[in-house]
């Protein structure tokens, strides 16, 4: 039992001396002057400290990547653009040395993403304590990841035939979602009809948890027309879509509240994506969010590249909340809204 700390609930405020009682890892009774103690409890005096819940990174490549310069280590990146099928939770390194990193400044859970090509595949929620995979999985699948293809097409130097070129990429890309999920919808209906014409497709068994509602689909996007074309096909496929990145989300707030679609912010310690926007932009977004009351989260950035800096989750919302957002929100935004 820890006797006398702040103990930061989030969920039901702050308890000045409060009391919390746990057993074999799990917390089974917070107050404050709880009196009725299991017997042969040890109680340890925390007056003046603080208590707070693990952290949660909802965006990462943990367990999935040690050393970027080592192609072995890369195990978010699969072969191919189209991935429904593939899962992190079996790549996840138990014994990875950037672990024990993240969980010693207060990160104790981190959804793992694969991320190559347009559908990377199915994420999975570990906890970053665990001799295997199986112990380390906490939940499988989260969700499906769309990386949804740039809607930039930038005049080319090269002439029209190259700006032409340019777009049909884009629209080929956009296609190819589509295919998949039209391909997926009809692999459904015969295998619900028991046709004997059915035949076992992993790849298209990938997608059916997302368009049976089972789990959403996270479309990673930062530009505006990148979200708005993103949040119009979710809509049109009818499927529940979390917003992943949201550089440009202050932009749609109104857009993201009517269709409810909660953010998983990733640009806090980022540079503004124009050169006329303020030098703060990215810093007050999530105050920006949260003003438009739509639901987010902040995480650390989803590139591979800032896996070794996942410990950092707390400075990032902590960033958001010397830029206007209240601190208790700041709080929420890495534990009950990440969890959430």
């Amino acid at each position: 039992m820890l006797r006398g700390a702040t103990i930061h609930t989030v969920s039901h405020g702050t308890l000045a001396n409060g009391d919390l009682i746990f057993d074999q890892g799990k917390i089974i009774a917070v107050g404050n002057y709880i009196t009725k103690i299991p017997y042969g409890t040890e109680i340890i005096d925390v007056k003046d400290q603080h208590i707070f819940p693990g952290l949660i990174s909802s965006i990462s490549t943990l367990g999935l990547q040690e050393i970027g310069a080592v192609r072995a280590t890369r195990d978010y990146a699969e072969v191919g653009s189209v991935n429904p099928n593939v899962r992190a939770n079996v790549s996840y390194n138990p014994d990875s040395e950037l672990i024990p990193i993240s969980r010693s400044n207060g990160v104790l859970f981190a959804l793992s993403v694969p991320r190559s090509g347009l559908v990377s595949g199915m994420s999975s929620l570990m906890m970053l304590d665990g001799w295997t995979w199986e112990d380390a999985t906490l939940k499988h699948p989260v969700g499906l990841h769309i990386f949804w293809p740039s809607m930039d097409v930038p005049k080319s130097k090269l002439g029209e035939e190259k700006d032409k070129k340019n777009k049909d990429i884009r629209q080929e890309s956009i296609q190819v979602i589509d295919d998949l999920f039209h391909e997926s919808h009809a692999y459904l209906k015969l295998k619900d009809s028991g046709s004997l014409s059915y035949k076992h497709d992993l790849r298209l068994e990938g997608i059916l948890p997302t368009i049976k509602g089972e789990i959403p689909v996270f479309i990673h996007a930062n530009e505006v027309r990148q979200i708005e074309a993103a949040v119009y096909w979710a809509d049109r496929q009818n499927l529940a879509m979390v917003l992943v990145g949201g550089k440009d989300s202050w932009r749609v707030t109104q857009l993201l509240k009517e269709r409810d679609i909660p953010v998983i912010y990733t640009q806090t310690h980022s540079t503004p994506m124009r050169r006329f926007e303020n030098y703060d932009q990215t810093f007050i977004t999530p105050f920006q969010l949260y003003e438009a009351g739509v639901k987010f989260c902040i995480s650390n950035s989803e590139s591979s590249f800032q896996t070794p800096h996942i410990r950092n989750l707390p400075y990032h919302a902590a960033k958001a909340a010397s830029y206007g957002l209240p601190w208790e929100e700041a709080l929420k935004s890495i534990t009950l809204s990440s969890a959430e």
